[in-house]
């Protein structure tokens, strides 16, 4: 009975060691869920302040492309319509100049008559410099513009595959 008595006494010393040990393992597992609940929750919130932002910026971006691109293409249409202007006015002056020679009979110095279509024709030439300089501008704001988007699916891939993890 003694032999019992130490049996039980010993078995119950182990299931109050093991129910220890558990108890110690449910706290720590309990803490380590609570511990991932927070990192989660942390996540959460990072990610949607950097949607937001996210958001914010292609939007900005966004704007401000169209607005530069929109700038550069009144400037073209100016231009354009400044050449074309000078281009009629080059014309009506060759005109005027071969009808004035036609009606006096003579003709004007030959030094004359080349320097007006040369001063003309770098205008001309200018205008159309600057039609040049600013399409290529365009090209570099659609440039950036591409760079901007490709960023931007960039991040908003990384912060999609970050909100699958």
């Amino acid at each position: 009975m003694l032999n019992e008595a130490k049996n039980s006494e010993d078995k119950a010393k182990k299931a109050m060691v093991d129910a220890a040990r558990l108890a110690d393992e449910l706290r720590a597992e309990q803490d380590h869920a609570q511990n991932s609940e927070k990192m989660r929750k942390g996540l959460e919130v990072s990610v949607k302040d950097l949607q937001s932002r996210l958001d914010d910026f292609e939007s900005s971006a966004h704007k401000t492309g169209k607005k530069a691109l929109a700038k550069l293409e009144a400037r073209i249409r100016e231009l354009e319509t400044q050449l074309d202007d000078e281009a009629r006015r080059h014309a009506d002056a060759q005109k005027n100049l071969r009808k004035c020679e036609r009606h006096q009979g003579a003709q004007l110095p030959v030094r004359r008559g080349q320097e007006e279509p040369r001063e003309d024709a770098g205008l001309v030439d200018k205008l159309q410099q600057k039609i040049k300089t600013y399409k290529r501008q365009i090209e570099e704001a659609e440039e950036i513009a591409a760079l901007n988007l490709a960023k931007y699916r960039k991040a908003q891939q990384e912060l999609e595959s970050v909100h699958r993890s």
